[in-house]
């Protein structure tokens, strides 16, 4: 029993190495990131760039995702993005931050200059 169900998870595996991206910046919680989103309009496409900090990251091999929260008008927007996804055409990490959590869900409560991170230097 045991030896078949780590067969399907090697067979799941292989499947899913298919679709992986192979040139993924390493993103670390904290990361000002921005990146460029496949939209659909009617028939045409166009490059979208979004851009936020990374409050959460999810590491499950192809469905791997993160939490972007950016300030819009006023309002906290915060939207989950698969890393893998082919509508994630770029993804450029614009500024790192220090930061001691896993998780940065405390901004939330936050507004102004008491959400700014601490910038970490090479």
């Amino acid at each position: 029993m045991d030896f078949k169900i780590s067969e399907n998870k090697l067979l799941i595996e292989l499947i899913e190495s298919e679709y992986l991206r192979p040139f993924i910046p390493i993103i670390q919680i904290g990361d000002t990131i921005r990146m460029g989103l496949l939209i659909q309009e009617g028939s045409k496409e166009r490059i979208q760039y979004a851009e936020g900090v990374v409050i959460a990251k999810h590491n499950a091999n192809l469905n791997t995702t993160i939490t972007v929260r950016k300030v819009m008008q006023g309002v906290g927007v915060e939207r989950v993005y698969l890393v893998h996804s082919p509508r994630i055409q770029t993804i450029e990490i614009l500024r790192r931050s220090k930061v001691r959590r896993a998780k940065l869900y405390y901004l939330r409560e936050r507004s102004g200059k008491a959400t700014r991170l601490k910038q970490k230097f090479k």
